[in-house]
């Protein structure tokens, strides 16, 4: 069955990024390990008061983390209050004061590498570049979705108007079948029954070819003979004149002119065809013979035998025509090509819209990660000022400038992260719950296909059916039709007819049941009545003719002189040997014009050879075959003639006696095989119509295309991946803002400092300056 090639692959390949969904898949299985619930389950939990209870358990991971989500967002724009007023109030590190410690630069060093590796290169990497990455993603492939788009419309097109030619092809097949069982009944049958000894015909224009070609050769053997013989003479004159040159009375070369010499009685012809018997009489009674068209003979009586059998077969034809009109078939398509098209129109419209709200999207989600960059900006910033301007030697309230901006920063980064943490969480936690629901609910189940199985529990969509999408097509929810089924046979490119059940539709099987129309043809076959009796298969003058030709005079042809004269050679001696020992001799012979002229002749002869002696052996070839033909065929003509009248006369008298009932006989023993043609036929259509005729893979790619790419692909694992980067990032500013506050202070400038003393002072040589009016000397 005829069948376009669909450009849709429902496949999307994610690239490099897809190491980083396959990390957030693995995520959500530790969040949610729970498997996904059997549709019973569901339609359990709908009835039941429990449902509420078992929901809870199911989403207890999802529960959790988005309460803990919460919690962070709640709690540390509250301590990020507190931690500043303390500050306000000189605690939390909020003093400008720093204690002097044996242990300072290792803590300092400490807080720096902590602050860098946890903050800074686990957030950057697996934060901000994750939650980058995710969104520029996202706005990619939907950029670039419009094209899986037209290329799905397409194939739906495609789909929706071959179906129609498809099934047209199939009805058309009809006629292939119909003129196969003609054709055999018309060259088989009828010739067996009546025309079996009919064969005579080729035995006929064997003959014919086989005199024509005896008289052909005969004629070129002739004419061939006698311009060789003349080319010989010559050959022989030039060569006699030659070895009577003075040359060869030099005792040198008179031994060897004088073999030349005695050798040259051998170039002549060895053949004569010119006294054959020609063929022509024997040739003409033959065409004369052939003037009767035996062959028609077979279709005048076919003609009249196959017109009632071709009648009943093409009142078949015409049923199943009439009944594949009267299916819905153009009308559903034509409805169908009308929504496809609206929706189509829609789509296209819309697209820009999306597109630009995509990009405001984008925008957002860009902005969220660069508020996480500014926090970023601000720690590199602190821990390169500070690294770079701190001074071991400088006491705490004499660092510099450097150093000062460094700490300066890092607290800046942390008032910064208070600021933004909670709206990143709260996107964190949206995203969160909004796509890990959408990959746990709807993108696994569909892969292992235990959404459908969901959406078959029986009475689940409808309290009312058990198969739900047999009462939406049938109107009869007991059709065991699924979605599972559907979309599984819809995958393997089945035809729309099985995957759907067509069947409780039309159901083809009553079409093609070939036994009733089996009763109409034996029927039909067994009321023929056929007049032949003005029917003369051969006339006194065509038999009269086949007389002729069996005594046309062709085993009086004298086939032994045709032997005798191919079964000799063309010439006397081998014309190539005879040339090469001439030149061989030449050799002989001193240097000179004598050796020269030899060498001459020798090639002439050569070309002789060539030129005239093997087309005569070809020629002598054909004659051989076709006299040979010629003599095993006159030896059977008599008996062969004879049979065929014998086979005319008898034929004809059944014609004329008994035709009816012997037709009706031999066409019923016929029967079985003309059946099995249409048996064949209907096996190949059922076959076409549940594979091939309207393979639904279109249907399936688009479920493929709008849940596993766009959906899950596309959106879900693009926003699981970005909340994942940009919570990663949250929950890093918790130990940033503590290794930072605690590093600031290494950093900045204090206002005071402790000095050490003599330990006899009662301080353990620690005091504070203010105590002792020792002023600090930057601020004197």
């Amino acid at each position: 069955v005829p069948a376009k090639t669909y450009d849709t692959g429902a496949y999307h390949e994610p690239g490099a990024i897809g190491i980083l969904f396959k990390i957030v898949h693995a995520f959500l299985y530790l969040v949610q390990p729970n498997s996904f619930p059997q549709g019973k389950q569901i339609n359990y939990f709908c009835l039941k008061y429990k449902f509420v209870m078992d929901a809870i358990y199911y989403e207890i991971g999802f529960i959790v983390s988005a309460a803990l989500g919460l919690l962070f967002i709640l709690l540390l724009p509250l301590v990020g209050l507190c931690f500043c007023m303390c500050r306000c109030c000189d605690n939390c590190g909020g003093e400008m004061h720093q204690r002097q410690k044996k242990n300072a630069d290792c803590q300092r060093s400490c807080f720096a590498t902590f602050l860098f590796v946890a903050s800074l290169i686990i957030r950057q990497v697996v934060g901000v570049l994750c939650a980058y990455a995710a969104n520029q993603h996202l706005t990619n492939q939907v950029q670039g979705a419009k094209k899986l788009v037209n290329s799905n419309f397409k194939d739906l097109k495609i789909f929706l108007n071959d179906t129609p030619a498809q099934i047209d092809y199939l009805v058309s097949q009809y006629n292939t079948t119909k003129d196969k069982a003609l054709s055999d009944l018309n060259s088989c049958f009828l010739t067996k029954v009546f025309f079996k000894n009919f064969h005579i015909l080729a035995a006929i224009r064997e003959t014919k070819e086989a005199l024509e070609n005896v008289s052909v050769s005969v004629e070129v053997l002739q004419e061939g003979t006698e311009r060789l013989h003349a080319n010989l003479t010559d050959v022989k004159m030039h060569l006699s004149n030659t070895l009577n040159d003075s040359a060869c009375n030099a005792a040198q070369a008179a031994s060897t002119c004088n073999i030349i010499r005695n050798s040259l009685d051998q170039l002549n012809i060895n053949a004569n065809f010119s006294g054959l018997p020609g063929v022509s009489s024997q040739l003409a009674k033959v065409n004369d013979v052939l003037k009767i068209d035996l062959s028609s003979l077979v279709q005048k009586l076919n003609m009249f035998v196959l017109l009632d059998i071709k009648s009943v077969l093409e009142s078949i034809g015409s049923n199943i025509t009439t009944f594949t009109k009267t299916l819905p078939v153009q009308k559903i398509l034509a409805d169908l090509m009308v929504y496809l098209t609206q929706s189509e129109a829609y789509v296209q419209d819309y697209f820009p819209v999306v597109e630009q709200y995509d990009f405001y999207r984008w925008l957002g989600c860009l902005i969220l990660c660069c508020m996480v960059v500014l926090i970023l900006v601000f720690y590199y910033l602190g821990l390169l000022c500070g690294t770079c301007g701190f001074d071991k030697h400088a006491s705490p309230t004499t660092r510099g400038c450097i150093s000062n901006t460094g700490g300066n920063f890092l607290m800046a980064g942390v008032g910064f992260s208070f600021l933004f943490s909670w709206v990143l969480m709260i996107v964190v936690v949206l995203t969160f719950v909004t796509g890990g629901n959408v990959e746990k609910l709807v993108c696994e189940p569909f892969e292992d296909k235990n959404l459908f199985k969901v959406l078959d529990t029986p009475y689940l969509l409808n309290q009312h059916w058990k198969n739900y999408l047999a009462g939406i097509i049938f109107k009869n929810p007991n059709v065991n039709l699924t979605f599972e089924k559907v979309y599984s046979d819809c995958k393997e490119n089945k035809g729309i007819y099985t995957s759907l059940h067509l069947e409780h539709l039309f159901n083809i099987n009553e079409l093609l049941n070939i036994s009733m129309y089996t009763e109409d043809v034996a029927l039909k076959i067994e009321h023929i009545q056929i007049n032949l009796s003005k029917i003369i298969l051969l006339d006194e003058i065509g038999k009269e003719n086949l007389l002729n030709f069996s005594s046309s005079g062709i085993d009086g042809i004298d086939f032994s002189a045709y032997l005798t004269e191919i079964n000799k050679s063309v010439t006397k001696v081998d014309l190539l040997s005879f040339a090469n020992d001439l030149e061989a001799r030449a050799d002989q012979l001193p240097k000179g014009a004598l050796e020269n002229a030899l060498k001459g002749h020798a090639n002439n002869i050569r070309m002789i050879h060539n030129q005239q002696v093997v087309p005569l052996e070809q020629a002598m070839s054909t004659l051989n075959q076709s006299i040979r033909l010629l003599k095993r065929t006159s030896s059977e003509l008599m008996v062969k003639v004879k049979n065929v009248i014998s086979a005319v006369n008898a034929a004809q008298n059944l014609i004329n006696n008994n035709a009816s009932q012997v037709i009706v006989q031999e066409t019923k023993k016929y029967m079985d095989t003309i059946i099995g043609y249409f048996e064949q036929y209907t096996e190949w259509v059922k076959e076409s119509i549940a594979m091939e005729v309207a393979a639904c893979k279109p249907i399936a790619n688009v479920i493929d295309t709008a849940v596993d790419i766009f959906l899950c692909s596309y959106i879900a694992d693009s926003v699981n991946t970005f909340w994942f980067g940009l919570g990663g990032s949250s929950m890093f500013l918790i130990p940033a803002i503590i290794f930072a506050v605690k590093l600031s202070k290494y950093y900045r400038r204090m206002d005071t400092e402790d000095v050490y003393d003599d330990t006899e002072n009662g301080n353990n040589g620690y005091h504070k300056e203010h105590l002792y009016g020792i002023h600090n000397p930057v601020f004197t």
